[in-house]
């Protein structure tokens, strides 16, 4: 039977595009940006789960008619075969679909305007050139093209066939494109820089021999990573138990993989954890005010969607051990499914000791921890994004994501430096860039009812009561309202936030909690009427708290494509909502702060950032006294 938190089927997006082709004619002269579960909440989740009724099968869709430029929004019962609401949404524009980044690359390589543009530079050989179209943000779309669903264009070079495809910026040359139309508006060439001589190859067969052949790495001996009797945990459908913990997976267009229903088995009890979590927007602004960079401000998430962007993963390559996959299902703008293979590894992972001691007399205890790990990873046209979820034996949950792909890079002339970058490369800089992720995290720590609070330390002035000025002391201060939840990070007195049950007492008489453990924060560094600020608030504070509210999901608005204001975040917490002892959500803002260097190019090493959440009293004592030691006959020296 499906479960009413699985992902939509290939049969459901059929039906959904069917139902709406026949009442609400949306077919030929249309296109789906996205189509989504609308995951039911949480009352009927714990109805259905104790024995109540199913909840119904419903679909949100955004789609929008070209011809018009108009969008619109609309619920669909699949459980009953109708359209609950279909509704336009004027002045928005909704997220980019593959198929208009493909059609926008097909029609430029045929245009004239563009060829001759090219020709101009000494470009004629068109299967070189690699076109990437990128998003507007309002504030800098030109005047006379305000009102069209717009893209703009960069222009690459590669030196050959299947050569990196991101290796030589044509600088200067971009184009406007409205793509409900499929019309080239203007091409803009500022002038050219002379191309320099770049070695912008990483794949080992077009590297050049001389650099090959300066390595002296001696080869490594095969690893294996085996598991004789399978893996530890077990998946039923979408259902994942493991060492206590039990979970659902999800997955959908704008947030990729999500997780839901994240509980621990304690004793007798599956306590509650977490309800749902995943990544609700990522920002990235270039912070380069030249020709080429100006416009460069990525809403990945809101513009594009992680789902969208996932890749199938390799065993031995993305994944290693004895892995479990789930396959994922979306669509394409016709509203068809497709089927994304391997979308998600699931693995175990040794990661060295849990705990040890050793006694003098009675010699060592020592556990190895073995963590389960939940990944995917996406590309986002020259970046890659590698996320994991990794639950660990003693309760922990850690959130990890590795960057990385191909910088962006511009030519210089000779002679010319920028201060937005740095060089990499023959007359060649890579844009200083900052990636803002956004968690959302609507946690319920044995149960709904939370508060938040900030905790801090303190060391005690020396007097006569601290003497030797060894007495450090912490604070915690509950957040009430949404402006107290407005929070950002202090390293100077380890700031940290406690998600507590203030309902529930557990063995030693204090509250169970959950803390989020700050990691990867990093400032915006704008100026306060900046208009990447002004478009997503959220990146001005490393942490928000809100009431849950089914509606609020996307922490900068529901279309940030062409945005102007900022529709999410900044608006809802002008109410000052009360956040204590109620259903939280935790918006935390992480990332990369990204000062170029050499080493990062032609291709990037992972760039790690991560947070963590962990157990604060939740238990009475380490719930890892009950793992197993390792059996010294599976290893050898």
């Amino acid at each position: 039977m499906t479960h009413p938190l699985d992902p939509l089927g290939p049969h459901e997006f059929t039906a959904v595009a069917e139902i709406l082709g026949r009442e609400h004619g949306v077919g030929e002269g249309w296109r789906y940006a996205s189509i989504e579960l609308a995951e039911p909440g949480k009352p009927e989740l714990v109805a259905f789960e104790h024995d109540g009724p199913v909840p119904p099968r419903r679909a949100v869709v955004v789609c929008f008619e070209r011809a018009s430029n108009a969008t619109y929004k609309g619920v669909v019962s699949l459980t009953d075969g109708g359209v609950e609401s279909f509704e336009h949404v004027p002045g928005v524009q909704p997220n980019f679909t593959v198929d208009e980044f493909v059609e926008c690359d097909q029609m430029l390589r045929r245009h004239p305007d563009f060829l001759a543009a090219l020709a101009a530079r000494g470009i004629t050989d068109i299967d070189r050139v690699f076109v990437d179209t990128w998003t507007y943000g309002d504030a800098v779309i030109p005047d006379e093209f305000r009102g069209r669903r717009l893209g703009w264009s960069d222009t690459w070079l590669k030196d050959g066939p299947g050569m990196n495809p991101y290796a030589h910026l044509v600088s200067g040359l971009h184009c406007v494109i409205d793509l409900n139309t499929m019309e080239l508006l203007r091409v803009e060439d500022t002038g050219s820089v002379e191309m320099p001589t770049v070695m912008g190859e990483y794949a080992p067969r077009h590297i050049p021999e001389h650099i090959r052949a300066s390595s002296r790495r001696e080869p490594l001996k095969p690893l294996h990573i085996t598991q004789p009797e399978g893996p530890s945990f077990t998946l039923d459908g979408n259902l994942l138990r493991w060492q206590n913990w039990s979970l659902r997976v999800g997955f959908n267009y704008r947030e990729g993989m999500t997780l839901h229903t994240v509980r621990y088995r304690d004793g007798d009890l599956d306590r509650s954890i977490a309800h749902r979590m995943s990544f609700a927007e990522m920002v990235v602004p270039y912070r380069d005010s030249s020709v080429d960079h100006y416009r460069r401000t990525a809403f990945d998430i809101g513009e594009w969607g992680l789902g969208f962007m996932t890749q199938s993963l390799e065993l031995g390559c993305d994944c290693l051990g004895e892995i479990r996959y789930l396959d994922a299902v979306l669509h394409n703008s016709k509203g068809e499914p497709y089927t994304i293979a391997n979308a998600i590894c699931i693995h175990e992972e040794d990661a060295a000791v849990l705990w040890k001691h050793v006694d003098h007399d009675t010699g060592a205890e020592v556990r190895r921890i073995r963590r389960l790990t939940l990944s995917f990873h996406v590309t986002v046209a020259n970046y890659e994004y590698l996320v994991y979820w990794r639950l660990y034996q003693d309760g922990n949950i850690e959130c990890e994501v590795r960057a990385t792909g191909i910088m962006v890079t511009t030519p210089l002339a000779a002679g010319q430096t920028n201060p937005n970058g740095t060089l990499v490369d023959e007359r060649t800089y890579a844009p200083f860039h900052q990636h803002f992720l956004v968690a959302r995290l609507d946690l319920d720590i044995d149960g709904t009812d939370n508060t938040v609070f900030m905790s801090e330390s303190y060391a005690e002035p020396t007097g006569p009561d601290n003497p030797y000025g060894l007495s450090l002391v912490t604070r915690n201060v509950a957040l009430r309202t949404e402006e107290e939840g407005k929070q950002d990070v202090d390293f100077s007195t380890q700031r940290a936030w406690k998600v507590v049950n203030t309902n529930v007492v557990n063995g030693l008489g204090t509250h169970p909690s959950y803390k989020l453990v700050p990691a990867g924060a990093l400032p915006a560094m704008f100026d306060a009427q900046s208009p990447v600020l002004q478009r997503a608030n959220v990146i001005g504070h490393a942490l928000w708290v809100t009431p849950n509210t089914a509606e609020e999901r996307w922490p900068a608005g529901e279309f940030v494509n062409q945005s102007v204001a900022d529709t999410g975040l900044g608006e809802w917490t002008k109410a000052n909502r009360p956040i204590e002892n109620t259903d939280v959500v935790l918006w935390y803002v992480f990332g990369i702060h990204h000062i170029t260097r050499p080493e990062d190019w032609p291709v990037m090493p992972v760039d790690v950032v991560s947070f963590w959440l962990k157990p604060f009293g939740f238990f009475d004592r380490n719930p890892a006294l009950d793992v197993a030691a390792s059996p010294k006959e599976c290893h050898k020296s």
